[in-house]
């Protein structure tokens, strides 16, 4: 079966990369892609794939069945969404719409799912079960497409089978794949918070309540839940990224805003932090004469890697690529909204590698000059038409 699939994958390595070029050059922002999933249902219905269209507003679903009968359940999955980032890359296929890039390879995700599915799609006479090939809106954007596809019991009411994603990163060479079984990827909240004083002449501090003041014991106060409250074992980051007092040199502004992000491993401590910080954030503000609003947004959860399906398809990378290219990889803070998924399913989610300084593709993702090494394209495609395969084999 991998000589198939990798005649498989060679056979449709034109249209993955004339798909991924095409949506790179015309993204769109979350929960707008109407003509990315356009685009991706006309070549699904070209190959004879039905797909259902408006899922979770601009989210499709593709279902491919076996003619072998009996088998597993598989979800193959991508996201379809771009940034609000100016691309200033100089390539033929550069973005066309100003101020919107797809800086994070949604476009080579999905172009690779779409793939996959063409592999899986021409060898269905050698397999038995179901593969649905999911590509959900808004991965960038709170509450993230992920939760709505969910609520809309996409797949299935208790949500049928395993899940299988891959993210691409620069920061693996082309070529490698990276695994990490267990607690993966944080948990992000987004926090918003406003201290009050009393504003007036910098000159009069006597005759002020100092929110500037305030707001510099408060974020001090704060970072001391992460160092002396936090489990050693249980990674923790609390980061202000924008603060923002409307004073002067001469002026003692009446509030001060603040905007940051909590990232967690551990929901319960999580959850804890949900009430602390606000607790300790009012409490800092009245005992200096002040008050606090502090708001949680709560986001994306903890992503979980079933450790016996990734155990699994670490086997299958290893198969189809040599062991020497399958690499473990360290848990990340960054986060992802496949996360949701698999809190309620068992779930895998790898790295594959894009990196290649020579070819200017080892950018940071969400930076204007990120760009994708193309020859990884086939490599990721091949491997999740494998998984797929692997899977519904059981």
């Amino acid at each position: 079966m991998i000589e198939a699939v990798r005649q498989g994958t060679r056979e449709v390595q034109d249209q993955v990369l004339a798909v991924r070029r095409h949506l790179h050059a015309h993204p769109e922002l979350s929960f707008q892609e109407h003509d990315t999933a356009a685009h991706v249902a006309g070549r699904l219905r070209e190959a004879g794939i039905e797909v259902r269209e408006g899922v979770a507003g601009t989210g499709l679903i593709a279902t491919l069945e076996g003619g072998k009968g009996s088998g597993g359940e598989v979800t193959l999955r991508a996201d379809l969404d771009a940034l609000p980032i100016q691309e200033l890359n100089d390539l033929p296929f550069k973005s066309t719409v100003p101020g919107v890039m797809h800086a994070c390879g949604h476009d080579a995700h999905t172009a690779m799912v779409l793939g996959a599915g063409l592999v899986l799609h021409a060898l269905r006479k050698d397999w038995g079960g179901i593969v649905r090939l999911l590509f959900q809106p808004g991965e960038e954007k709170l509450p993230g497409g992920a939760s709505l596809m969910l609520k809309e019991k996409a797949l299935g009411d208790p949500p049928k089978g395993v899940i299988i994603g891959q993210h691409i990163t620069p920061e693996l060479a082309t070529g490698l794949v990276g695994f990490h079984p267990g607690p993966f990827m944080a948990s992000a909240d987004e926090l918003y918070v406003t201290v009050k004083g009393k504003g007036g002449h910098a000159a009069m501090p006597h005759r002020v309540i100092d929110p500037v003041l305030i707001t510099a014991h408060l974020i001090t106060g704060l970072q001391q839940l992460v160092s002396r409250r936090a489990k050693p074992g249980d990674p923790t980051v609390l980061s202000f990224g924008k603060v923002t007092a409307e004073g002067a040199t001469n002026v003692i502004p009446d509030q001060v805003k603040l905007e940051g992000t909590l990232r967690a491993f551990n929901e319960e401590w999580r959850e804890e932090l949900h009430t602390l910080l606000p607790r300790m954030a009012e409490g800092i503000a009245e005992a200096m004469g002040g008050s606090c609003e502090f708001e949680v947004r709560k986001g994306y959860p903890v992503l979980v890697n079933d450790p016996d399906l990734t155990g699994r398809l670490r086997g299958v990378a290893e198969d189809y690529l040599g062991s020497d290219r399958v690499v473990t990889i360290d848990r990340r803070m960054g986060a992802e909204d496949f996360a949701y998924y698999s809190q309620v399913m068992p779930a895998c989610f790898w790295r594959l590698g894009t990196g290649n300084a020579a070819k200017g593709s080892d950018h940071a993702q969400h930076n204007p000059h990120f760009d994708v090494d193309e020859d990884a394209l086939p490599i990721g495609t091949g491997l999740m038409a494998l998984a797929a395969l692997r899977e519904v084999k059981g």
